[in-house]
């Protein structure tokens, strides 16, 4: 039975860095690319990160029945949309996936596939530290958003509550104060649990 290996966390907590190396390290992890509506940000490439669309794509994909799951949020740079595409991305008869997204999308992902094929892994840091690497990360943009910043951190509070984590059961926790260490503990729990798996076809 296939897995889809489900990385979330706040923003700047590292799930991106995470997501990236353990797919360097557990290469038979397919990917799934989701879709966004927001502008491409500097290093970002279409297709890798996310697919990059308009609205007028979201909807005629929503009106071909494909849309798996969809998210909107008021951004202070406009209303920004994310989402997953039934595209032929997915194949659960023989692929384990590593996907990084919500909590929310976690949950919806949970009710079109099935609570047995998602495994969540939840990465978190210390509120203060995160700050500190959000702030940094934004300086580094030609033009940085402080305000979009500050709505995400604030957002993400009510979005990653203790009651709304334990409502989705999220049980598998990884505190990313030390990279490697944090890469190292992801990496084994994965192999791990893929040690338990039938054999694919």
């Amino acid at each position: 039975m296939s897995k889809i290996f489900y990385i979330m966390g706040k923003s700047s907590s590292g799930k991106d860095t995470i997501y990236k190396k353990v797919l360097e390290k557990l290469p038979k992890l397919k990917t799934i690319i989701l879709y966004t509506t927001r502008p491409i940000r500097e290093g970002e490439t279409d297709g890798v990160e996310y697919f990059f669309v308009d609205e007028e794509r979201l909807e005629e994909m929503q009106e071909e029945e494909r849309v798996i799951e969809v998210r909107s949020y008021n951004t202070t740079c406009g209303v920004w949309t994310y989402f997953t595409a039934d595209d032929g991305q997915i194949n659960l008869e023989k692929y384990d996936y590593l996907v990084i997204g919500t909590l929310e999308s976690y949950r919806e992902m949970k009710e079109y596939f099935g609570e047995d094929k998602l495994f969540p892994i939840y990465i978190e840091v210390e509120d203060g530290l995160r700050l500190e690497r959000a702030l940094k990360r934004e300086r580094n943009q030609t033009k940085p958003k402080y305000a979009e910043m500050c709505r995400r951190f604030l957002a993400d509070a009510e979005d990653f509550s203790e009651e709304n984590l334990k409502n989705a059961g999220i049980k598998y926790r990884f505190d990313n104060t030390n990279l490697e260490k944090c890469l190292s503990d992801v990496t084994k729990c994965i192999e791990e649990y893929r040690l338990y798996l039938p054999q694919k076809l």
